[in-house]
């Protein structure tokens, strides 16, 4: 099959699963195979208490390895702390975040990546707040080989599509959505939810909708046409359902999460789902829908500190990695085993830290994160 056709399925079976939790595994598995690798797994990981957890999965990686990595090899990831600094929607391999070299000689790949025939993971960070991360993830082993340029275009392809639909899910939490009764499905959740055709029209809108074209304040009713009362906002959501009616893929990055403000300075957020085929087809036909938008508050978007750190001194993730080990661990020895790399690698990194924050010693350095991390407290 052509790239394109296998890249419309594939989108079409990603926001299928949006509505419908049970197909994600396989659409992970077809995401696996078309960026490159053995497995893929939609996870999250705590900012604070250094653990996480799988949403979903394709099978690929055996139960005990999932259960030890969460237990035991989380905090010696180095992508762990790479997904700090990482950009939201921006794919990373192992190379962007140490030299591939150091890596192979670590505790991670000797005790972790190489038993299981694994050489490298494709990561891209969907969503981060102060507290958590949530990433999409494609393993790859031995017949893929590192991440490369072919794998990070492909990713590229994709990401938009699985943030949309991640988003989605979590808005709208339902275990299955019946295309048949579509608009009564989504009549009982808290999310202001619209179905609206090609230009806009409104043609169906649930209770929390109609209570926000009420208001008028976030969005209003055009005659028939569902506008954002925020001029910008208005012409993304019209260009967005424009490229819905013509396919899954042709709405890409747009939509995602379309910012909608207020006059008295609220904030709402709209994410946008085609239903121009797969088996939300059949709920738009009914409705002569092309989308449906859902809307809801915005959260607070508070950096984490770690983030925080590393932006204010510029540091880089190894830099980063090793700040929070000195922190967390003690000295060079018990860092340096720690993270299961050299001591000299450990110091090399040390005195990089030493030179961009100006501390003088480790008990510095320990302040310093206090600081940052105080205002965060509770």
């Amino acid at each position: 099959m052509l790239e394109a056709d296998v890249l419309s399925a594939l989108i079409g079976d990603v926001y299928d699963a949006a509505l419908n939790p049970d197909l994600w595994p396989s659409a992970l598995r077809q995401a696996a195979e078309f960026i490159g690798g053995s497995a893929a797994a939609l996870y999250s990981k705590d900012t604070t208490s250094k653990r996480g957890a799988v949403y979903f999965e394709d099978g690929g990686i055996a139960p005990q390895y999932k259960q030890l990595y969460f237990d035991k090899y989380i905090t010696l990831d180095p992508s762990t702390t790479a997904q700090y600094l990482a950009k939201v929607g921006e794919p990373f391999g192992t190379g962007d975040v140490m030299s591939y070299d150091e890596f192979l000689h670590s505790r991670f790949y000797q005790e972790w990546v190489k038993p299981q025939q694994l050489v490298d993971c494709i990561n891209v960070v969907l969503d981060k707040s102060a507290t958590s991360i949530a990433i999409f993830g494609v393993f790859r082993d031995t017949r893929h080989g590192v991440v490369d340029d072919e794998s990070r275009r492909r990713m590229r392809l994709i990401v938009p599509h699985i943030r949309r639909a991640v988003l989605i899910g979590r808005v709208v939490d339902l275990q299955t959505a019946e295309a048949a009764t579509f608009a009564d499905t989504f009549d009982s959740i808290a999310a202001g939810m619209f179905l609206v055709d090609g230009s806009g029209r409104i043609v169906h809108a649930n209770a929390a909708g109609h209570a926000l074209l009420a208001a008028g304040e976030i969005l209003r009713a055009a005659g028939d046409r569902l506008a954002a009362s925020d001029a910008q906002a208005d012409r993304t959501l019209l260009d967005i359902f424009a490229a819905a009616g013509s396919g899954d893929a042709e709405i890409g990055t747009k939509g995602i999460a379309v910012p909608l403000s207020a006059r008295d300075g609220e904030h709402h957020v709209a994410h946008v789902l085609p239903l121009t085929s797969g088996a939300r087809r059949r709920g738009g036909k009914v409705y002569a829908a092309v989308a449906a938008i859902f809307v809801h508050k915005a959260a607070l978007t508070t950096p984490s500190p770690p983030e925080v750190i590393a932006k204010t001194f510029s540091l880089t993730a190894s830099e980063l990695r090793v700040l929070l080990a000195i922190v967390n661990v003690g000295g060079v020895p018990e860092t340096a085993a720690a993270l299961g790399i050299a001591e000299t690698t450990v110091k090399f990194h040390l005195r990089r830290l030493f030179e961009k924050t100006g501390a003088r010693r480790q008990a510095d350095l320990v302040k310093l994160v206090a600081g940052f991390g105080n205002p965060f407290a509770g």
